[in-house]
């Protein structure tokens, strides 16, 4: 290592201010002085990462307040204006890795800590995200420029593992400033010169050295311990002090040397590993005698943005591969497209020549008849299994309506992004309360069933899948646990949800089953015969099995695209706030798998087979068993997690997913066939 003059605390932090760096990639800094409120004209882009993209399209005007709803903010959400020199607070947050999909919380490794550690409170979606947000170190004034010390720790053997564990885990750290995530920044440089700026949630933990990374032994893990803050700020005549708007951050590895006894007093430090750039050696995380010394520091830049308050999230939530987005729709719309040609054919031409014909025909010619008409004294037959098939139906209306529900709140911007947790929490909050529509469904249909085990079928409908969707969730949480990780539910938190299920949930659904048994029911088209008549031998492509599994394919190739995305922002823990395509894509959804199930439920009619009720419910419904194929493929392909607790958290979350994705297509689809087989058979006559 070359000689260097020590210098003063004070000194230092103006040589960090001073120096421009050189190397490609580098951000400059375009403040020199301690108060850097002014604003200073242009700036330049400051990229830390390059990522190369196809061009995306821009997002049409028809879909922009839609899919861009981050902009709005709900009253009570109120801007903050900070005057000079007042205290920023930084607050941390969750470790997070895309390779293991277990949080941990921050100070479970050695970093600097805090006098006194205080916890802030966390919303019910937090908890179960696993974020544990606490207060830092770290001391920023409102204006200042600034370089500081923070601590120095001496790690022995088990946390100096413990370190480079996580650093090969690919964990990133996550802080909070004005309720604002920390974000390094990206460049993606499209074919055509122009570059997009892009943010990345947190930075690295470390990193692995290699060949490209010159002075870094490969595949030792290094330490980020020096960050620089890149803080943007926006004024304006209307109010006073500024607003905060951006929040950057830098991580450096620097393997800091000092002069004399070590101080966090800068002015009494004599630093030798300054103006701190990624030319200084690397801090390895490397045990080469009883203890580990790592010293940490930061520094602050202020810099001036045109950006509002109310956008300050714009740069966050942009998508820049809109066109994919759009992509998706359009295939989405051609499927909607074909089946409705389908759908208008069977309805306008076919069924109504059949339904003229059988008015037409006489008693004695309908002998020698076949169709849809012959199995009218048994289409109303109940199926096997009613309450099942009822308690199926109910959940997936109920799961339908609460999907409907916070989609749409979010298109609106209702659910704004900085209110961490908030989706997740509306969206439990929504499914207890649309326990109404879910026993309605289920007990109106049970009674046009013929059933008469009433509270059975509703006791099931409220419990069956909640529980065993909580019976899965509370063994995964034992694996949780044993990683010692942040994202294992607590105990009391897992009391607040049972007692929401049986206090909210349970007695909202008696309330809808106690209107769907008084409601009225029309009486049925035709009467039902005691014996049973046999069904013909079917063809091969019309057995129950085939049927089905043709029936899921299509709604599955309306969503599989808008599935990517969504999947990416949950296992990649990317941004995901494209609630305008994501309503479009549920609205045509909901349209493929009417259509679907209506057309293959006239086929099967007309080959006589009367078996209906569950057959429609599992033809929509076999796309959960395409989306479960898919989330196989997508592991294999697009995720590195590593581990047997990550890959098991992975595979039964996709399994809970699927089966929740099952019921809300089949309830599409048997809702449908009810109204499709109700409306046919009421337009014939009947002797």
């Amino acid at each position: 290592q070359p000689s260097r003059a020590p210098l003063s605390g004070q000194s230092a932090w103006r040589a960090v201010a001073r120096r421009e760096r050189t190397y490609p990639g580098a951000p400059r800094r375009l403040s020199n002085t301690p108060n850097a409120l002014a604003p200073q004209g242009a700036l330049r882009d400051s990229p830390t990462a390059l990522m190369r993209a196809s061009p995306p399209m821009r997002l049409p005007l028809l879909l922009s307040l839609a899919a861009t709803a981050s902009a709005f903010y709900l009253p009570g959400v109120a801007p903050r204006e900070f005057k000079d020199g007042e205290k920023v607070e930084i607050k941390v947050n969750k470790l997070s890795s895309t390779k293991t999909q277990l949080p941990y919380d921050y100070y479970s490794l050695p970093f600097c800590k805090p006098p006194e550690i205080s916890n802030a409170v966390e919303n019910l979606g937090e908890v179960l995200h696993g974020s544990v947000i606490q207060n830092s170190p770290y001391e920023i004034r409102m204006g200042k420029s600034d370089f500081k010390v923070l601590c120095r720790k001496e790690l022995r053997a088990k946390e100096v593992a413990l370190l480079g564990q996580r650093i090969r885990e690919d964990y990133r750290i996550h802080l909070i400033m004005d309720n604002l995530p920390a974000a390094t920044k990206m460049i993606r440089e499209m074919p055509d010169g122009k570059t997009i700026t892009m943010y990345d949630r947190g930075y690295p933990l470390g990193f692995l050295g290699s060949n490209d990374r010159p002075g870094t032994a490969p595949k030792q893990p290094y330490i980020y311990n020096h960050l620089h803050f890149v803080v943007k700020f926006h004024t304006e005549p209307q109010f006073e002090g500024a607003r905060l708007v951006g929040f950057e951050v830098e991580p450096l590895s620097v393997l800091h040397r000092y002069k004399g006894a070590f101080t966090t007093d800068m002015s009494k430090l004599n630093l030798l590993s300054v103006p701190v750039g990624p030319d200084l050696p690397a801090q390895p995380v490397l045990l080469k005698g009883e203890t580990l010394e790592i010293v940490f520091s930061y520094d602050v830049a202020w810099e001036y943005s045109p950006i509002k308050w109310a956008s300050r999230w714009d740069l966050y939530l942009y998508m820049g591969d809109d066109q994919i987005h759009w992509f998706s729709i359009i295939n989405s719309l051609a499927i909607v497209l074909l089946l409705t040609g389908i759908v208008a054919m069977i309805m306008m031409r076919t069924l109504r020549r059949d339904v003229n014909r059988y008015n037409e025909q006489d008693k004695e010619d309908l002998q020698e008849e076949s169709g849809w008409k012959l199995v009218h004294a048994d289409v109303f037959r109940p199926p096997a299994m009613p309450i099942l098939l009822c308690a199926s139906l109910g959940t997936g209306v109920q799961l339908l309506a609460m999907s409907a529900t916070s989609i749409f709140c979010a298109m609106l911007g209702f659910l704004s992004p900085a209110n961490r947790g908030g989706l997740l929490t509306a969206t439990i909050l929504v499914f207890m309360l649309m326990g109404v529509p879910a026993g309605y469904f289920s007990s109106n249909t049970y009674k046009s069933m013929k059933g008469t085990e009433w509270k059975r079928a509703t006791v099931t409908t409220a419990l069956l899948y909640p529980s065993i969707v909580s019976a899965i969730f509370f063994l995964l949480n034992f694996f949780i646990w044993g990683q010692a990780s942040s994202g294992a539910i607590p105990f009391t938190t897992m009391i607040a949800l049972l007692l929401m299920w049986f206090g909210i949930s349970v007695p909202l659904v008696f309330v809808g089953a106690f209107f769907g048994f008084k409601a009225k029911l029309p009486d049925p088209p035709t009467r039902t015969n005691e014996i049973p008549r046999q069904i013909p031998k079917q063809a091969w492509y019309m057995v129950g099995v085939f049927n089905v599994l043709m029936g899921g394919i299509l709604p599955f190739g309306a969503i599989f695209i808008e599935l990517f995305f969504m999947m990416t922002s949950v296992w990649l823990q990317r941004f995901y706030y494209v609630f305008g395509f994501l309503a479009l894509v549920l609205l045509i959804l909901v349209i493929t798998c009417a259509e679907i199930s209506i057309v293959l439920c006239y086929f099967q009619l007309c080959n006589e087979d009367y078996h209906w009720w569950w057959r429609s419910f599992l033809t929509s419904g076999s796309s959960g068993l395409y989306l479960f194929a898919y989330s196989i493929m997508y592991f294999f392909t697009q995720l590195e997690i590593i581990g047997f607790v990550p890959t098991l958290l992975y595979f039964t979350y996709m399994l809970v997913f699927a089966m929740l994705f099952f019921l809300i297509t089949g309830s599409i689809g048997f809702i449908s066939c009810y109204w499709f087989v109700w409306a046919i058979y009421g337009a014939i006559k009947v002797d």
